[in-house]
């Protein structure tokens, strides 16, 4: 038997996972995998549970939520020399890190998936001393993520960003930044917003970063110089086509390092957490973490 540590948010989504977890522990259990629980307790709770669980030496680390839960269970795993491989059961109110890997969102499947124990190495990005898995950003509208009060979001689920997303549209301020990446002239620019994507799938656009991949030792950088109200709705429709990155207003290349400064106020969203502000040094680990997928690339997230 296989020793795993699941650390679950009992908030996440619609509470799914407080329904779910006698059902999910016995799945496991029938797969060969004896399985311990931790149910988070606040903010930063889930980082020592992973990182105690590291310690405590379990075969298995499983994250059972959103991409909040997940962000802070990499983060207490990301220090230690040895990581075991972990698991995912995407029940939060935003996956996106589940959909780019095609982690099932049911339950079932995403058992499953731990059960037949495929591992694959993806690289890890770092922000300063903090850790993302899927994204970093920085300007006025990456904010919305963690804005949105947690009760809100168990009461209606993906309306509540829409809803702050469209309260923040018309308070919309570039920022002056200047972005010093490997590889790269320097950009000094009045920019809007700012992505470093890990993977192609943020904030509910699959292709955003269409060149995105978790194996290449890179990070995927999308940067939306000063633009007005009628071209960021625009550009924000292209996005979704995956038509945006020839536009004008838009910056994208890759490199394997950059540094972000400005003279102002700009804070950071890392994988949709509060993340500090600006300056900030992004760097990508390769291969720093193994994540159970399917073998065979045949689930996926929908």
């Amino acid at each position: 038997m296989k020793r795993a540590r699941l650390i679950y948010n009992p908030t996440s989504g619609r509470e799914e996972i407080k329904r779910r977890l006698p059902d999910i522990l016995q799945r496991l259990e029938l797969g060969g995998i004896e399985t311990s629980c931790h149910a988070t307790v606040g903010e930063g709770d889930a980082s020592l549970a992973a990182s105690d669980a590291v310690e405590r030496g379990f075969d298995i680390v499983i994250a059972a939520g959103g991409d909040g839960t997940l962000y802070e269970v990499i983060n207490g795993m990301a220090e230690h020399p040895v990581r075991p491989p972990l698991g995912i059961l995407p029940l939060g109110t935003t996956n996106d890190f589940a959909r780019a890997l095609g982690i099932p969102k049911h339950w079932e499947y995403a058992c499953d998936l731990i059960i037949q124990q495929y591992a694959r190495p993806i690289d890890l990005g770092k922000a300063n001393q903090r850790y993302f898995i899927n994204i970093a950003g920085g300007g006025s509208l990456t904010e919305l993520t963690y804005e949105v009060p947690s009760k809100l979001k168990t009461m209606i689920g993906q309306l509540a960003y829409y809803m702050k997303g469209l309260e923040k549209m018309t308070r919309l301020r570039p920022s002056e930044m200047l972005i010093q990446a490997a590889g790269q002239d320097d950009i000094h620019e009045e920019i809007l917003l700012f992505l470093i994507c890990n993977s192609n799938s943020v904030g509910g656009f699959e292709k955003l970063a269409p060149s995105a991949s978790l194996e290449d030792g890179l990070l995927d950088v999308i940067v939306l110089k000063k633009c007005n109200l009628g071209e960021f709705i625009r550009i924000a429709s292209m996005a979704l086509r995956g038509e945006h990155l020839n536009d004008p207003h838009i910056l994208h290349f890759q490199t394997s390092q950059l540094k972000v400064t400005t003279p102002g106020y700009v804070q950071l969203n890392l994988d949709g957490e509060y993340g500090g502000t600006l300056p900030c040094t992004f760097s990508i680990l390769p291969s720093h973490l193994h994540i159970f997928v399917d073998e065979h690339g045949e689930s996926s997230y929908q």
